[in-house]
């Protein structure tokens, strides 16, 4: 398995990444790849929240999580079974509780659950847009990629864990007293949301930032008792949860201390209400807006520094401002935004899915498979 991952990893040095010209043929992509809604319902206990989107995918949700523990070896096991115990019992409410709900129903140890929560926090390949059309009215879309060197599946040329990943997402609409208060597209198990939008109001996602204070150092300080920090996941539903506005949560994304660097991109229900934050543990690092009158009428961001190159190895960046130019502001909306999703590269054999959100119509989402040839990420 190692010698097949350095292979990989030597073959996308040498011969690049899979590019092909923008697709306009993508959209409306197959019905049978749509993903349905389930329903967390606020108003129960947090230990019963999660129990009946869950119940039909658990065996498909723990069999992902052996996945994982399988890439360890005993002895990391173990180390991280103590430091998880730490983990699990200083976790904010209602997520240690809902947590141990999600134990309950999978039938494995909460500490299962906790790194499989935790895993989110560090492993995550995104590509993230923003887009205003010209009536002023915002999009906000993302690939989510997830997997990379997590175990190759030679007969279906795919990573193990995107596979598996595929099987367990749905759109999960967060209800109260019968309403929906905030809606994402989420790996059920996992309790944090990368992909979220509260109708009316905002949408928001995150994307992991590669960089040497990642979020293993977060998580080790949450461990040796510094906790002032947020986990990334746990935050955007606290944004969805608390925050009034866009303002608020910009705001709060801004200036609360976290456990990993990230790009938080968020988008809102007004005109030129749509920014990316480039952050680090602490502090804001650079903070990019949206400006129709200035020409910049779209925002993209992958995993990288604004201000830096991509390495030419993962450059998604490049291809994807070129599809966007192509389209133009004039045809913005889910088909052009949905076909530069699905033009290799920023559609890898990591793609999981594809999500597009507005604050009128909410989330929706599509599974997606990239077809080889294809770049493994």
């Amino acid at each position: 398995m190692k010698s097949l991952i350095l292979c990989l990893i030597l073959v996308a040095a040498v011969s690049g990444q899979v590019v092909e010209k923008c697709r306009t043929d993508t959209y409306p992509p197959p019905d049978d790849t749509k993903l349905a809604h389930v329903i967390v319902n606020l108003d129960l206990d947090p230990a019963e929240r999660w129990k009946e989107a869950l119940e039909p995918v658990k065996e498909d949700v723990v069999a992902l999580i052996r996945t994982i523990t399988d890439h360890f070896n005993k002895y990391v096991l173990i180390a991280a079974d103590l430091a998880l115990d730490i983990l699990l019992n200083t976790l904010p409410e209602p997520y240690q509780k809902e947590i141990e709900g999600v134990s309950k129903v999978l039938g494995i140890p909460e500490g299962e659950v906790a790194l499989y929560n935790v895993f989110y926090e560090l492993f995550t390949l995104c590509t993230s847009i923003i887009e205003e059309d010209k009536s002023g009215q915002l999009y906000h879309a993302r690939n989510l990629d997830f997997g990379l060197f997590l175990g190759w599946d030679n007969k279906n040329d795919t990573w193990l864990m995107s596979e598996q990943l595929r099987k367990i997402v749905r759109n999960v609409d967060f209800q109260r007293n019968g309403k929906t208060v905030y809606q994402s597209a989420s790996f059920l198990g996992y309790i944090g949301l990368m992909t979220a939008v509260r109708p009316g109001d905002f949408a928001l996602t995150i994307n992991e930032r590669f960089n040497r204070e990642g979020g293993f150092i977060g998580i080790y300080k949450w461990i040796m008792g510094d906790r002032d920090g947020a986990w990334m996941g746990f935050l955007v539903r606290d944004i969805m949860e608390k925050s009034p506005d866009y303002e608020s949560a910009k705001k709060t994304l801004m200036t609360h201390k976290l456990l990993a660097p990230a790009y938080y991109i968020l988008s809102g229900n007004s005109t030129g209400q749509g920014v990316i934050i480039t952050r680090s543990l602490d502090k804001t690092l650079d903070v990019q807006e949206l400006n129709v009158t200035g020409g910049r009428w779209y925002l993209l961001q992958t995993n990288y520094d604004p201000w830096e190159q991509p390495p030419f190895y993962d450059d998604r960046r490049k291809p994807g401002n070129i599809c966007m130019k192509e389209w133009g502001q004039e045809t913005a909306g889910y088909k052009s935004l949905f076909n530069v999703l699905s033009t290799k590269p920023n559609l890898n054999k990591l793609t999981v899915y594809s999500s597009i959100l507005t604050v009128r119509e909410g989330v929706t989402t599509w599974l997606q498979d990239c077809k080889t040839p294809c770049t493994p990420w």
